[in-house]
């Protein structure tokens, strides 16, 4: 089992804009009610932050995965899209029964990467972003051996130097040699 906690960070920076939210609120009660704005940016803030740092941790099992007391196993998972966020983690998953759950699992980047990559592999039977499983992880059904597959030919020379190089050849092909003075009359 894999147990992914919130990272700490969350809980002090919420606090801290709780801080600033009362220190705010107090300015703004007693000197001018202009500060009263960003009193209540801070406290949504110090909502948000708290709130995230409260998520329950995701345990990663063999046969299922635990997000606080919702048992999900990976055969039930259908689809997994990955939304723009990496820190937090927002993950939508998309359930047999087309239940849709979104995950927000707010961790430090590398976490939150070890995550995503996790929740990736154990899925065996959803689409990963759209694409099949083992297809995104590079298991092509009915492509013969790598190895009988010949190599992609690359391009060295422009098309144009290409033929010139081509004619040249054919060219020196017909002649017999490079050089005129060292042809074989002379010897």
């Amino acid at each position: 089992m894999t147990r992914y906690v919130p990272a700490r960070h969350y809980i002090s920076f919420g606090l801290v804009a709780l801080a600033l939210a009362v220190f705010s609120a107090w300015l703004g009660i007693t000197l001018t009610h202009g500060l009263l704005i960003p009193a209540v940016l801070f406290f949504l803030t110090a909502a948000l932050l708290l709130s995230l740092a409260a998520q329950p941790a995701i345990k990663v099992f063999d046969a299922h995965m635990e997000l606080g007391q919702r048992v999900i196993p990976w055969n039930d998972i259908h689809r997994v899209d990955r939304t723009g966020w990496i820190s937090p983690l927002v993950v939508r998953m998309t359930l047999f029964d087309d239940e849709r759950i979104t995950i927000v699992y707010p961790g430090e980047v590398d976490c939150c990467k070890h995550v995503l990559r996790t929740i990736r592999q154990m899925s065996t039977s959803a689409l990963i972003d759209g694409i099949p499983y083992r297809q995104y992880w590079g298991e092509m059904l009915g492509v013969p051996d790598s190895r009988q597959l010949p190599a992609p030919r690359q391009r060295v020379l422009r098309p144009e130097d290409e033929e010139e190089v081509e004619r040249l050849y054919f060219l020196l092909k017909t002649v017999g040699h490079i050089d005129p003075r060292n042809s074989g009359e002379e010897r």
